[in-house]
């Protein structure tokens, strides 16, 4: 029998709020990464020497708005007992604290100024500014984008910012600073607020997952540390994104999972493809490039790879402490690349994949133009180096031509190579080898000659077919391979600049003998055309 009663009412699930929102900073120590203006602000509140009004900067999502509303909450703030003053960690208990956090609170008026850019909307502020607060210890306006304001706008403030009544606090937050008037710059107390450091955020996502009790990777917390690109709402975000990536089969967030969404290219894959490049290997590279491409991987998104490769590399070179955060296959592999560039190698590939870069995000064609950026970072490096090529003109050498294909011999003579390095270029050329025979001579300088190995100076680089030249010929003369490397200690002068040296050398001895000189004083207008130990030619 239906006695028309009704059901209990279900209790309604509570909305579900983003991450940004539900992990927003909500006491001072909740800040990532601005320790300095943290302590400003906490002696400037013991002190009592708070300004009236302050300028929060920065890029997005590094806790500007958020900065405003704790110091509106730090300033308003009477404690558990309602009897505190204003502190730098506010209880967040008390009914200001709890108003404040909540947007509710009638004396703290937050205003976009994106919507409200005009005269009128800043004449409201200056009305009521004049008039006590209702309920807290100071009337706070907080301005966000305050660089939206209009100039008019800008200029109707400038009164009311510089002398404003001592119960009014004035707190902007832009991303764009440079947009805002000096004149009001100059009345406020300014704050840059930093970038996170990424290992910063990947640690803050790592406690975020540990309280939504999602599982989570450390590659994969870096990878979204990294996208993020300093800013914790976005890398927020790029999290939420990931877990609702997870799905429900609880795996958690993946590094392979967190590549995919964000179109990243696998690391494994750059590395090959870096390799490929360094060795000069175009249809292998191209191979590697199209299958990211085929992947799903933005091709800017390889440039960005290769050229944050090259970095590491160049860090690893310079002595820097290694990114503990990389896998250990990938440490590995810089240092060894590092300890086998030069420095120029390094800087040109930069330039040439930062180049590459550019020209891919405004191409029209974005893969067959990074195709192209590979493919001139392959073959750039057979042109002569400026410097080398300066050198060489400045010693009177005539400048390498392109490299050409070392003629082979018909019939290879095969045998050991010589004990010393002045014995090789002549050596080779005999075997057929003149053109890299005539490049050693003119070239290499020699820090260690130890058959079958070679060190070049990294001061004279080669370029990757001159190199390959070289190899080939060695090895083809020997029977065995050699290995050819490059280093930043200087190295000998160049057999050409000894036997130029030496001629000179020779030359002064006899001008210095006590003969030549009478002769000299005697017919001044003599000339020394020949002398023992002149080159021929």
């Amino acid at each position: 029998m239906d006695l028309g009663l009704d059901e209990p009412p279900q209790p309604q699930r509570e909305a579900y709020r983003v991450l940004a929102r539900k992990y927003r900073p909500q006491t001072f120590r909740e800040l990532i990464g601005q320790d300095a203006m943290v302590q400003t602000l906490g002696n400037a509140i013991k002190r009592e020497r708070l300004a009236h009004a302050f300028l929060m900067t920065g890029v997005r999502g590094v806790g500007k708005t958020s900065t405003a509303r704790l110091i509106a909450k730090a300033l308003n703030c009477i404690g558990p007992d309602e009897r505190g003053g204003p502190t730098i960690d506010p209880c967040g208990v008390c009914e200001p604290c709890r108003a404040i956090a909540e947007g509710r609170h009638i004396d703290v008026i937050e205003m976009d100024a994106a919507s409200h850019t005009g005269v009128d909307d800043v004449r409201e502020i200056i009305d009521a500014a004049r008039y006590a607060a209702v309920s807290a210890r100071y009337k706070i306006y907080i301005v966000d984008e305050v660089h939206m304001l209009s100039k008019n706008a800008f200029n109707a403030l400038l009164k009311t910012l510089e002398e404003p009544p001592a119960h009014v606090k004035f707190l902007f937050a832009t991303t764009e600073v440079n947009k805002v008037p000096i004149t009001v710059l100059s009345r406020c107390q300014r704050f840059d607020l930093r970038r996170i450091p990424a290992e910063k955020l990947a640690e803050h996502f790592l406690n975020v997952c540990k309280q939504e009790q999602v599982t989570a990777e450390p590659e994969a917390l870096t990878l979204i540390a990294r996208a993020a690109e300093g800013s914790a709402r976005d890398g927020l975000s790029i999290l939420d994104q990931a877990i609702a990536h997870a799905g429900l089969e609880g795996s958690g967030v993946t590094a392979a999972a967190v590549r995919e969404m964000l179109g990243l290219s696998d690391r494994g894959a750059v590395r090959d493809l870096f390799g490929f490049v360094l060795a000069g290997d175009a249809a292998a590279a191209l191979n590697q490039l199209r299958r990211q491409y085929d992947l799903g991987v933005d091709p800017l998104s390889v440039l960005r790879a290769l050229l944050e490769t090259v970095h590491g590399v160049t860090l690893a070179k310079v002595g820097a402490a290694p990114d503990t955060a990389q896998p250990a296959e990938e440490r590995n592999a810089r240092a060894e690349w590092a300890a086998g560039l030069s420095f120029p190698a390094l800087h040109r590939l930069w330039q040439l994949f930062l180049k590459g870069h550019e020209e891919v995000g405004r191409a029209a064609l974005p893969i067959e133009a990074a195709e192209m950026a590979l493919l001139r970072a392959i073959h750039a490096s057979t042109l002569p180096d400026p410097g080398d090529l300066a050198r060489q003109l400045a010693s009177g050498a005539p400048p390498a031509a392109a490299p050409a294909p070392a003629p082979t011999p018909a019939v290879p003579e095969r045998a050991g190579a010589p004990p010393a390095f002045a014995q090789l270029p002549g050596w080779l050329d005999e075997r057929g080898h003149s053109f890299v025979a005539t490049r050693l001579n003119a070239n290499a300088s020699v820090v260690r000659y130890a058959p079958p190995e070679l060190v070049l100076s990294g001061a004279r680089p080669w370029s990757t077919d001159a190199l390959r030249d070289l190899t080939d010929a060695l090895k083809a003369s020997t029977g065995q391979p050699w290995r050819v490397s490059f280093t930043d200690e200087p190295g000998a002068p160049t057999l050409a600049e000894g036997e130029r040296a030496a001629e000179a050398a020779a030359k002064q001895a006899i001008l210095d003998s006590p003969m030549i000189k009478a002769a000299f004083e005697a017919f001044p207008e003599a000339e020394l055309e020949s002398w023992p130990g002149q080159r021929s030619g």
